[in-house]
């Protein structure tokens, strides 16, 4: 199977991997992540005491909030997300064709 690549601005291979997932376990909902990508693919969502995501942010119920791929069809491979995460919670692949 091909693989894509392009090249950088010195004309070096260059292959983009891009996001899988996140261990929504690792994540602490710091936000650096967020910050960083400039493609609206992450989103920061609450969680209750047995995982599972409350829409209403208001909720006495919610336990943490954590980081989720909200549009993953925005992600350009860049891996700043991965980079910037100090607890290591992402997971990238390259694109297969």
């Amino acid at each position: 199977m091909a693989v894509l690549t392009g090249l950088t601005l010195g004309g070096k291979a260059w292959t983009p991997k891009f996001i899988e997932s996140i261990d929504q376990d690792k994540c602490i909902g710091c936000g650096r992540c967020f910050k960083i990508c400039g493609h609206n693919v992450l989103e920061l969502k609450a969680m209750n005491e047995e995982g599972e995501f409350v829409e209403d942010e208001d909720d006495d119920e919610i336990e943490k909030k954590v980081m989720t791929v909200a549009h993953p069809e925005n992600c350009i491979g860049c891996e700043a997300c991965a980079k910037i995460c100090s607890k290591n919670c992402y997971t990238h692949a390259a694109l297969n064709n």
